[in-house]
């Protein structure tokens, strides 16, 4: 319960049309975040994509723990894994078809960069 005390965060963001939302995020360091990845393919109907994700999830379920989500847009998964304290989020999409990168979302930040998906735990 102390841990969860610790970290747990409310910051307001402020919206391109001026409102304010409140983001809930746990700031686990990675050692001690309960789920240290979170898979998320762009699009649940894309069958491509979706594929790809289960690929990435399974590489990294054998070393860490990993969750796989499809369910909503991915903004709301974004916040879901802020909630829990996922420190990286993985962004599956059109160009990680293409090229074999993927968009990293790290919480704290909320900065995306682009690695290719074989690079991720190394």
């Amino acid at each position: 319960m102390a841990s969860m005390l610790e970290f747990y965060d409310e910051e307001t963001l402020t919206k391109e049309d001026g409102s304010t939302d409140v983001r809930t995020v746990i700031r686990f360091p990675f050692q001690l975040a309960p789920i240290k990845y979170a898979v998320l393919p762009l699009l649940e109907k894309n069958d491509e994509m979706v594929a790809l994700g289960e690929t990435i999830y399974k590489s990294l379920r054998n070393t860490y723990n990993c969750d796989f989500d499809t369910g909503g847009g991915i903004g709301k998964r974004y916040r879901r894994q802020d909630e829990i304290g996922t420190p990286y989020c993985i962004c599956v999409d059109h160009q990680s078809l293409e090229d074999g990168t993927v968009t990293i979302r790290h919480r704290d930040s909320m900065e995306q960069t682009r690695i290719s998906w074989k690079e991720i735990g190394k």
